[in-house]
């Protein structure tokens, strides 16, 4: 069963430690846990590794992480939308593994399933397979890649209940289950919790052996990444 905690920072008070590494769910600022990061970031540690799609932008989500200087390096698949990660990395402070975003989401898969290492054709010639190893299967040739484990996993869910089951809301769905199997310890951050049996069990997403502990989210805000808009004439008006 897991711990239902009132804030994000009483979720972490006893996770949280230099040099370890976070998965966090989200794709673009869609289903990120905004609490728990806000809470990383308070808490002053550093040297980081963090797995996630995507490093928010600056100023918001694991863009705050960036800013505060907590990340040494990056696994993740996109990172457009961040000037200042942009910045490290050129300068050679940030280091950054970048993947095929198929290929990110199955580590992540893998490593939550105890799968160690699996082949992919996605990347095989490029820069993304250099140093690893290949194979052939049936004329195919397919390059190696590590299942992810991460000290502790990150996510955002729309309803949990007292048991740690999930439910994800649209598309803030996205990375937010993979991430979750394949942390050694989960958080969950979520719209509203509500008692075990409430949630069918056809509904559940994330089973709770994977989560151990929750809190609700404190805000309701549900951030823009890009807010495109044109100016309205008197007819359409």
């Amino acid at each position: 069963m897991a711990v239902i905690h009132s804030t994000a920072t009483e979720a972490l008070h006893d996770l949280l430690s230099d040099g370890m590494t976070l998965a966090v769910g989200g794709f673009g600022l869609s289903g990120i846990p905004d609490d728990l990061i806000a809470a990383v970031r308070a808490s002053g540690v550093r040297d980081l590794t963090v797995i996630s799609n995507n490093m928010g932008v600056d100023g918001i989500g694991l863009g705050v992480l960036i800013e505060g200087g907590q990340v040494r390096k990056v696994i993740a698949s996109y990172v457009g939308e961040n000037k200042l990660f942009a910045q490290q990395y050129l300068d050679g402070v940030l280091e950054v593994e970048f993947n095929p975003q198929g290929t990110l989401a199955e580590r992540l898969r893998a490593g939550g399933a105890g799968i160690p290492a699996f082949y992919t054709r996605t990347g095989v010639g490029t820069e993304v397979a250099a140093g690893k190893k290949t194979e052939v299967f049936d004329g195919a040739e397919y390059v190696l890649e590590r299942g992810l484990v991460a000290d502790l996993a990150l996510v955002r869910a729309h309803r949990a209940d007292t048991a740690g089951n999930l439910v994800y809301r649209y598309t803030a769905r996205n990375f937010n289950p993979v991430v979750a199997t394949a942390g050694r310890v989960t958080v969950a951050e979520v719209d509203e919790v509500v008692d075990e049996g409430e949630i069918h069990p056809d509904h559940v997403v994330t089973p709770s052996i994977y989560v151990q502990r929750v809190v609700r989210t404190s805000s309701g805000v549900k951030h823009i990444e890009q807010r495109t808009t044109r100016q309205r004439s008197e007819t359409s008006a």
